[in-house]
């Protein structure tokens, strides 16, 4: 039986890349996309959701949710993933605007949730804005979400400052919601997307393999201007990975403290202990890693 998952995202080079495996991969099965800013605004973000479901032929209904973060100012990488969040890539097929729904995501996300079957799984791999206020806005959701997979946070070190990671930092207070709930969450930090980084020679491969292949591969080479070492970190693919390979993976359970305040504001303070609501991703198998990049691709139009 094929797992139900929501995606929260805020599209983003990488975001791409993984809402793409997540569709084509036979065992998920994509409920709803619901956008947050982020990487971008969340016009851009929203915009990016609706032209990729567009171009793959998914007929996956789209909610535009949270565009600022619940306290801090806005934040985004749009030195990273370009001003739109797809580098110099641009859509060609009109948008099918019917999949954009008229719910806020927030409204949509419980809807899907409270009437799936069985319970849902969360990948959030944005800032956590859209999810902080669905459990704090309704809390019976926590009954049917089987868990949260996360790209967030960081054992150690960050990337948007030096002790904190995009899109936790992004929106701190959101992300503190989250963690301090008791549901089950497990985080793709920093620590193993950087360690699961692909080379140039992977992004080449990538190029010969149908139209999903070609776009990624164009958006990919425009993102490694921000990777000066040859390996570039496809962070969010961590996430759907593990939804289909979980064994790719070493987990260690934790309790993560999010600072949302002063200069180590979004550092995710990580305690093991079997005790822990977080399993932390703390290794990976990266060869493999990279052949299953190549591996889904191959099997995409």
């Amino acid at each position: 039986m094929k797992k139900p998952i929501i995606i929260d995202t805020d599209p983003g080079i990488d975001d791409v890349v993984a809402i793409t495996a997540a569709l084509f991969l036979q065992a998920l099965d994509v409920k709803l996309i619901t956008t947050v800013g982020g990487n971008v605004g969340i016009e851009n973000t929203t915009r990016n959701a609706v032209d990729l479901l567009t171009f793959l032929g998914k007929d996956i209904s789209v909610a535009k949710g949270v565009g600022d973060p619940l306290v801090s100012n806005p934040r985004t990488a749009s030195h990273v993933h370009g001003s739109t969040g797809v580098g110099e890539y641009r859509f060609e097929e009109k948008a099918n605007e019917t999949l954009l729904t008229n719910e806020n995501a927030i409204v949509a996300l419980k809807n899907h949730i409270m009437h799936s079957p069985e319970p849902v799984t969360l990948v959030a791999i944005g800032p956590l804005t859209n999810i902080a206020l669905l459990l704090k806005t309704f809390p019976e959701t926590l009954d049917n979400i089987e868990e949260i997979v996360l790209m967030g946070g960081a054992v150690e070190g960050g990337n948007a400052t030096p002790v904190a990671e995009f899109n936790i930092y992004a929106d701190p207070h959101a992300a503190k919601i989250v963690f301090d709930t008791s549901i089950n969450i497990v985080m793709f930090g920093l620590d193993v997307t950087r360690l699961t980084s692909v080379t140039n020679e992977d992004v080449e491969k990538l190029r010969g393999l149908g139209q999903a292949g070609e776009m990624v591969y164009q958006m990919l080479h425009y993102y490694k201007h921000a990777y000066s070492d040859g390996k570039i970190t496809i962070h969010d693919l961590c996430t759907i990975f593990y939804l289909t390979r979980p064994d790719l993976f070493d987990l260690k359970r934790a309790n993560v403290n999010v600072v949302t305040e002063g200069d180590a504001a979004g550092c995710t303070i990580t305690n093991f202990t079997d005790d822990g609501n977080v399993s932390a991703c703390v290794g990976a198998d990266v060869e493999r890693f990279r052949k299953e990049l190549i591996s889904v691709f191959e099997g995409i139009f």
